[in-house]
């Protein structure tokens, strides 16, 4: 059984409804997840996982939050090289520049980008909520 960890940054529970939706298409396609906030996640817990999705909402001009989630997301780069990955946010403006930075970020590092990043404007949908679970069965 593939261990998947799912990390997330929420300031109004829109991302983690979409990491809720995460870890449900990686449980039933039969994975282990442990679903983690960005202050409980470092360096170290990188390898205890075969594979982590990292969720942050834009924040600003379109940037990672960068009071809890761009720090860890920072200390644990070096150690995603190789590893599979996958990426998802809500925004509620612009579009989406935030996200394809972080995935030229994450490639850089040697990251394995497991499937297309998936992004909601404001709340899941149902469309957004599918496709998180399906992000979650890429990683499982």
């Amino acid at each position: 059984m593939k261990k998947v960890a799912v990390v997330f940054w929420s300031g109004t529970g829109n991302t983690e409804a979409m990491a809720d939706a995460v870890v449900k298409g990686a449980q039933a396609a039969g994975a282990g997840v442990t679903k983690i906030t960005a202050s409980d996640f470092g360096p170290g817990d990188v390898s205890k996982y075969d594979a982590i999705a990292f969720g942050c909402p834009a924040m600003g001009s379109e940037q990672l939050e960068d009071g809890e989630f761009e720090p860890m997301f920072d200390s644990v780069k070096a150690a995603l090289s190789g590893k599979n990955i996958a990426l998802f946010g809500s925004y509620g403006w612009g579009d989406c520049e935030w996200m394809r930075n972080w995935e030229d970020d994450c490639k850089a590092v040697g990251a394995v980008l497991a499937c297309n990043s998936v992004t909601a404007n404001e709340a899941p949908d149902d469309e957004a909520v599918a496709a998180c679970k399906a992000l979650g069965a890429a990683l499982a």
